[in-house]
C-alpha cells in the first residue's frame, strides 16, 4: 500500500489540467476547459475540465472525477497504478509500506518473472530485427502476413532462435536466474539438471496483461513438422493465468471502452491484422475456450461483444458451447460470420477499418438467433434431433439473467422453432427449479457453498442493492450540503427562557447531530460510510470536506464526491435556487467596502438555515412512511391471525408513527426561523 503522505503528495502536485491534456486537447472556456470526452463518441464537446476544483466531468456520459480517477479510467489501471503512474510523471517516490517476510519473497518472485519476461520480450525483438536468422525466417513470416514495421514494434513481435539453449546462455550471461527462467516456462529444467528453450525456431507473441506488462508468449512454429506443435505457449505460472488473460486487452482496452464494444477473434494474427486494419477494440481467446475471468475482464469494459466466426461450421458448434458462459455473465452477444474462406486475418488483411466494422454492423445477428438457424440445419424433419435442439437453446435462455430480455429470447425462440412459448417457459423454470435443488443440497449441512476468489466483490462499485431512488436521491441532497458547506456556519442557538448564548451550529454538526445522534443510518452503504467519515473528521483543524473526500483514498468515495460538487449536480427541485449560491470561502469573502456581498451572504446563509433542516426532514420523513407500511402488514398479518395483543401492539408503534410524520409535515410545512447570529 502506498502510505497517505505519499498520496496526498500526489493529489497536490498532479494538476487535472495538464494530466488530461496528456490525452485530449482542451480549450479555454471561462474559468474551465471544454473538450471532445475521450469515454464517447461526440461531435460537439461536453467535457469539461475545471482546474479551480481539480476535478473533469462530462456531462455526454456522465463520467467524472479526479486527476487519478482519469488515469483509471483511461488507462484501465487500478487506483493504485494510477497513483503510481502520476507519481512517476510528476517524478515523485512512491513509499510503500512495511510487507511481511513472504510477501516480500513472494513479491520478490513475482518481480524476478517479470524482468526475466520483459528481458524475453526484448532479446526475441532484438533476434527478429538483427540476426541474420530472425531477419530471413521471422521477418520474412511477418512480411508474408502483411505486418508493417510499426505493427511488429507495437506488438513486440520476436523470434527465437533455432537453437536448443541460445536464449538460456545470453539470460544467464546477464544474469538471470536459472530458477527464474524455468519458472517462466522459458527454459524449462530436464531431469538431468540442463535446461532447453521451450520457443526454439518461432515467432513469438508476447502476451501483455491489462497494464502492459509481458506474462506470457505464444511462438508459432515455421518448420513444416507434423510432429511438431503449430503452437507452443508459456505454461501456467505465479504470473500468468491463462484463465485470466486475454491476447490483446492491453492495446484494445480503451477503444473497447469508446467503441462500447468488444470483437472476439481467436487467434494472435486475427487481433494484430484487425489492428493494423484499423480496428483496435479487439481480443483473442487464443484458441481456448472463453472462461468466467475471461469475460469478466471484457465486462470490466462494455457488456456488448461480437464474435466473429470463420466459415468451419464444425469448429463454430464445438466453440459456441463456450459462449453461453457470456450469457450467464449478462453480456449482450451478436455473432458474425465471416465469407466463406476468410477469418479476421485475412478479411482485415483485405479491407479497411470502415469497411470491416460495415460488414459487421449489416451480418451480425444475436446468438441465440445465430445458435438456432446453426443447428437446424441438422434437424430436417427427425422429431428427436428437434427436441434436443429446443433444449439446447432453452438452456442457454435459462442462463440469462435479465429477465426482459430472456422474454425477447423466448419469443424468438417460440417463432424460429415453432413452439409454444408456454412450453419454453416451462422447460425454462424446470431448469432453474433443478439448479436451485442442486444448490440447496450442496447447502444443506449448514456451511456456504465455496466460491472461485475471483468472483467475489472485490469494491463496492460492484454491489447492486435495491435503494429505493427517491431515497437515494434525498441522501445525496444531504451529503451535497455535508462536502459542500459542512464547514460553514448554520445558526446560532440560545436557551429558550433566558436566551443566553449556548453555541454556533456549523452545517455539518447540524447535519450529524440530526442523523447519527438519532442513530439513523443511510440505505447505500457508500453514502453511509462517506457520512460516517465526515463526522470522524468534521472537527479536525483546517479540515474542508470537498478536498478531503475527492483526495480519498476509496475511488467510489472521491468519485461521489467529485459528483456532488459538480456544477450541473441535481439537487431536489425545492433546492435549486443553490445554483444562485456557491460556496462562501469562493465567492461570499465580505469585506468592509462590500455590500453588496454582505447582503449575498446573508442570503447564503438564510437559505441554508431554509435547506439544511428540508433535507433532514424530508428524509427523516421518508423513513416514517416506509416504517408505517411495514407496520401495516404486520397489522394485516395480526388480524387474519385473530391475534389482539399483537394487534394492539402493531396499532400503538403505528399511531407513535404518525404522530412523529405529522411532526415532520408541520416542519416542512413551516418555513424554519432561527436567528442567524
Amino acid at each position: 500500500m502506498i502510505d497517505q503522505t505519499t498520496i496526498g503528495k500526489i493529489m497536490d502536485t498532479a494538476q487535472i489540467v495538464d494530466v488530461v491534456s496528456d490525452f485530449v486537447t482542451l480549450k479555454k472556456r471561462g474559468v474551465n476547459y471544454l473538450g471532445l470526452c475521450p469515454f464517447h463518441n461526440e461531435k460537439t464537446g461536453s467535457f469539461t475540465v475545471s482546474p479551480a476544483k481539480g476535478i473533469f466531468k462530462c456531462f455526454g456520459c456522465g463520467k467524472g472525477g479526479n486527476a487519478v480517477h482519469f488515469i483509471m479510467e483511461h488507462e484501465q489501471l487500478s487506483y493504485v497504478d494510477a497513483l503510481k503512474y502520476l507519481a512517476k510523471k510528476y517524478h515523485i517516490e512512491v513509499v510503500d509500506r512495511e510487507l511481511s517476510e513472504k510477501e516480500k519473497l513472494q513479491q520478490s518472485d513475482r518481480e524476478s518473472m517479470l524482468a526475466v519476461n520483459e528481458f524475453a520480450a526484448k532479446y526475441f525483438a532484438e533476434m527478429l530485427h538483427n540476426h541474420r536468422d530472425g531477419k530471413a525466417i521471422g521477418m520474412n513470416y511477418f512480411r508474408e502476413r502483411g505486418f508493417s514495421d510499426e505493427t511488429i514494434l507495437k506488438f513486440q513481435l520476436g523470434y527465437s532462435l533455432d537453437e536448443s539453449d541460445a536464449f538460456y546462455r545470453e539470460a544467464t550471461a546477464k544474469g538471470f536466474k536459472p530458477e527464474f527462467l524455468d519458472k517462466t516456462g522459458l527454459s524449462p529444467k530436464r531431469d538431468d539438471g540442463s535446461h532447453y528453450d521451450r520457443f526454439r525456431g518461432r515467432v513469438m507473441f508476447p502476451v501483455h496483461t491489462l497494464s502492459g506488462k509481458v506474462v506470457a508468449f505464444g511462438g508459432r512454429v515455421l518448420k513444416k513438422d507434423d510432429k511438431t506443435a503449430k503452437y507452443v505457449n508459456s505454461p501456467e505460472s505465479e504470473i500468468y493465468h491463462k484463465s485470466n488473460e486475454l491476447y490483446g486487452i492491453f492495446f484494445a482496452k480503451q477503444a473497447i471502452v469508446k467503441q462500447d464494444r468488444c470483437f472476439l477473434v481467436e487467434g494472435y494474427t486475427d487481433v494484430i491484422s484487425m489492428h493494423q486494419a484499423g480496428v483496435q477494440n479487439v481480443v483473442a481467446s487464443s484458441g481456448t475456450s472463453l472462461t468466467p475471468g475471461q469475460i469478466r475482464l471484457i465486462h470490466r469494459f462494455t457488456p456488448n461483444i461480437t464474435v466473429l466466426y470463420d466459415g468451419d461450421a464444425a469448429g463454430i458448434k464445438a466453440s459456441i458451447r463456450g459462449i453461453d458462459l457470456l450469457l450467464e455473465e449478462g453480456m449482450n452477444i451478436k455473432v458474425v460470420l465471416l465469407p466463406d474462406g476468410e477469418d479476421p486475418d485475412s478479411y482485415a488483411r483485405t479491407h479497411n477499418a470502415s469497411d470491416f466494422i460495415d460488414f459487421i454492423d449489416k451480418n451480425q445477428v444475436d446468438f441465440i438467433k445465430f445458435k438456432i438457424n446453426l443447428l437446424l440445419q441438422d434437424v430436417g424433419n427427425d422429431p428427436i434431433k428437434k427436441a434436443t435442439l429446443i433444449g439446447d437453446v432453452v438452456r442457454s435462455i435459462a442462463l440469462i439473467p435479465n429477465k426482459l430480455i430472456e422474454s425477447e429470447y423466448v419469443k424468438e425462440c417460440s417463432t424460429l422453432l415453432a413452439v409454444d412459448e408456454k412450453i419454453i417457459y416451462n422447460e425454462i423454470n424446470k431448469l432453474k427449479q433443478n439448479k436451485r435443488e442442486e444448490f440447496q443440497k450442496r447447502t444443506s449441512n449448514g456451511t456456504r457453498e465455496s466460491v472461485d476468489a475471483s468472483s467475489t466483490v472485490s469494491s463496492a462499485d460492484d454491489i447492486q442493492i435495491p435503494i429505493d431512488q427517491t431515497t437515494h436521491q434525498q441522501e445525496l441532497d444531504i451529503l451535497y450540503f455535508a462536502i459542500r458547506h459542512g464547514v460553514e456556519f448554520l445558526y446560532r442557538e440560545y436557551q429558550p427562557e433566558s436566551h443566553e448564548f449556548v453555541r454556533d451550529w456549523s452545517v455539518g454538526e447540524y447535519i450529524v447531530a440530526q442523523l447519527l445522534g438519532d442513530n439513523i443510518e443511510f440505505k447505500n452503504p457508500i453514502n453511509m460510510a462517506l457520512l460516517t467519515e465526515f463526522a470522524t473528521h468534521l472537527h479536525d483543524e483546517g479540515f474542508k470536506p470537498s478536498t478531503f473526500f475527492m483526495q480519498h483514498t476509496q475511488p467510489q468515495i472521491s468519485r461521489l464526491a467529485v459528483d456532488l460538487m459538480t456544477d450541473k449536480y441535481q439537487l431536489s427541485k425545492i433546492f435549486t435556487r443553490e445554483e444562485q449560491h456557491t460556496s462562501v470561502d469562493e465567492q461570499y469573502r465580505v469585506t468592509a467596502k462590500a455590500k453588496r456581498d454582505a447582503q449575498k451572504l446573508e442570503e447564503h446563509r438564510r437559505w441554508l438555515l431554509e435547506s439544511v433542516p428540508r433535507v433532514i426532514y424530508e428524509y427523516k420523513n421518508s423513513i416514517v412512511v416506509d416504517l408505517i407500511k411495514t407496520e401495516m402488514l404486520k397489522l394485516k398479518e395480526a388480524a387474519e391471525a385473530r391475534d389482539i395483543k399483537a394487534t394492539e401492539s402493531v396499532m400503538k408503534t403505528i399511531a407513535n408513527y404518525n404522530t412523529l410524520k405529522a411532526q415532520f409535515a408541520k416542519e416542512l410545512g413551516e418555513r424554519v426561523i432561527v436567528k442567524l447570529s
